[in-house]
């Protein structure tokens, strides 16, 4: 096995996930086969308990592992299905290491961080290496390893001397180490800085490990006399340093790493000059130009909780760009906080209120995304309900399903306190109730998680129509509560259709309202499976439903391809 290991330094959030996903893509390009395996260095067993305020959307995999958003661009750029073993913890190692302990398997020993530790990470990374990811037999010929966090961070010390000893134990025809870090300009001066970056390899070599490539992050493309610098203060063949300039979208990533021969030094690097072919960036090339020259938009409001920090809602936001380019639109996202278009907030803050009424009024599309807890619930319903009055298409996923079911109970039946368990146990009208898959006490791990198989039971419906009349999709699911199946019968007689199921029946996956051009909720969360020219057949839905095209494509495409 052939290991790639991204690390980072000066500062976090750099671009390291796009880095390490860019480059898989370049060597996949020269026709290698890609694994991937992030290394985040917090303590938590996964990102399944952590806020999405704090670390960004959790991504969930087909087999249930709720990981960190990079194995989503892993996923999407290499067009490949991961495991929960490709992202690796401290919590995981230590509870793996520790539960050996309460065993017995160390016969006695001291237990400590070298080399228990440490070899518990390198036997984790050489085991999850030949694990297959992209449908084919046999392990990839290459692995990307991203190491999360900044190097010098106490944290990531177990897994910098791990990787240290991966590489000796390897050899240096195995391993490729690319070093991501910042080159800052001062305001005043407008000169490129490198002494950040000096220090942050300094330090690298200080632990033991070398950067055979420089991945220099900038607003501006690198100086001749700055990649001078650092290739004699870095000792790094000057051919080796890359600058990962800022472009106009992150497809053009792989590009420029083509562009300046990346391929050809981490090949010459890895002793794979001889196995690959020269890079075939055809299809990618024209996705990337075919975007920056669209001209024409789609507005599309998205209500939610979490619209802070836009990386909350990664995937959807992905999955939006998918659908948009292929119906040659750009996206145009509103992001409204749900709370803004709540009454109380008409008092509390006069001019959000109005401002966010004005932009979900000005949308062509409405989507509601998911989420936890009650905050901003009561704006969403109002959403909702506006999307369903006025005919403006509209995608609810999970929480934003379960909304539109609490809304039509209250408006459409009359049950004025019809509610979710969730935001108040004492409802009369329990329209969405806790489903017994999960765990009451624990969060971790507790949900109804992965891919899941959804029945399409009508066929003359939207969405069968969009799956290309399949019977069945499998998607990938996050939720703990779901549809009351013992109110399906009154809500169906109202008007509101569920057209897909789990194959009990019992739990209802999508529902539309027939009388309406395009308003679907859906229990799980189609985003996660959405691939640039391969869009999800439900966010596509909504953009040609936004733009009146849906009807024409539905029959021009009756196999939903």
């Amino acid at each position: 096995m052939k290991y790639v290991l991204v690390s980072g330094g000066v500062v976090s959030g750099l671009g390291k996930g796009v880095t390490a996903s860019s480059v898989g893509v370049v060597l996949k390009a020269c026709g290698l086969r890609v694994t991937s395996i992030k290394i985040d260095p917090y303590l938590n067993i996964d990102a399944g308990t952590m806020s999405p305020f704090e670390h960004g959307e959790v991504f969930v995999l087909d087999d249930g592992g709720e990981v960190d958003l990079d194995l989503g661009n892993y996923e999407r750029f290499l067009d490949v299905t991961l495991t929960k073993d490709n992202n690796i913890t401290t919590g995981k190692i230590y509870q793996s290491v520790l539960e050996k302990e309460r065993r017995g398997d160390y016969l006695g020993k001291t237990v400590q961080v070298v080399p228990h530790i440490t070899d518990a990470i390198k036997d984790w990374i050489e085991s999850v290496a030949v694990i297959p990811v992209d449908g084919n037999e046999g392990p990839a010929d290459v692995c990307v390893i991203e190491l999360g966090g900044t190097v010098g961070d106490i944290e990531s010390m177990p897994f910098i001397e791990a990787l240290r000893q991966l590489s000796f134990s390897v050899g240096p025809d195995n391993f490729c180490l690319i070093h991501v870090s910042l080159i800052p300009v001062l305001g005043v001066v407008g000169e490129q800085k490198t002494k950040p970056t000096q220090h942050s390899v300094r330090e690298l070599r200080a632990l033991g490990l070398t950067p055979h490539l420089l991945a220099c992050r900038s607003a501006e493309p690198l100086l001749q006399n700055t990649k001078d610098k650092l290739s004699q203060f870095c000792h790094v063949p000057i051919n080796n340093i890359l600058n990962i300039h800022d472009v106009p979208n992150i497809w053009h990533i792989p590009l420029l790493l083509q562009n300046q021969n990346a391929h050809h030094s981490i090949l010459q690097q890895l002793n794979l000059l001889n196995n690959a072919t020269p890079p075939d960036l055809q299809q990618w090339t024209e996705m990337a130009e075919a975007y920056d020259n669209l001209t024409e938009s789609v507005r599309i409001a998205m209500v939610g909780k979490y619209v802070g920090l836009t990386d909350s809602y990664l995937s959807v936001v992905k999955a939006l760009l998918h659908a948009c380019v292929a119906c040659s639109l750009r996206p145009s996202i509103d992001w409204i906080a749900a709370s803004d278009l709540e009454d109380d907030s008409a008092k509390s803050a006069p001019e959000a209120h109005a401002a966010a009424w004005e932009t979900l009024k000005s949308a062509a599309c409405v989507l509601v995304p998911g989420g936890f807890g009650d905050r901003g619930v009561k704006g969403m319903m109002l959403a909702a309900k506006y999307a369903r009055e006025n005919k403006v298409p509209y995608l609810g996923i999970c929480l934003g399903m379960q909304i539109s079911v609490i809304e039509y109970a209250r408006s459409v039946l009359g049950w004025e306190r019809a509610n979710s368990v969730e935001f108040d146990a004492q409802t009369p009208n329990p329209v969405v109730i806790f489903m017994p898959e999960g765990s009451r006490t624990h969060m971790g791990s507790t949900m109804r998680l992965g891919s899941r198989r959804t029945f399409l039971k009508a066929p003359d419906s939207i969405t069968s129509k969009l799956y290309g009349n399949s019977e069945y999709v499998d998607e990938r699911h996050r939720h703990r509560y779901e549809v009351n199946p013992d109110l399906i019968g009154t809500l169906e007689e109202a008007g509101l259709k569920f057209v897909g199921k789990d194959e009990s029946g019992k739990r209802m996956e999508i529902l539309e309202l027939p009388s309406h051009p395009f308003y679907v909720g859906v229990q799980f969360h189609p985003e996660f499976k959405s691939r640039p020219g391969r869009p999800s057949a439900l966010f596509l839905g909504l953009i040609l439903a936004a733009t009146g095209k849906l009807e024409a494509h539905i029959s021009k495409h009756p196999n939903g391809s």
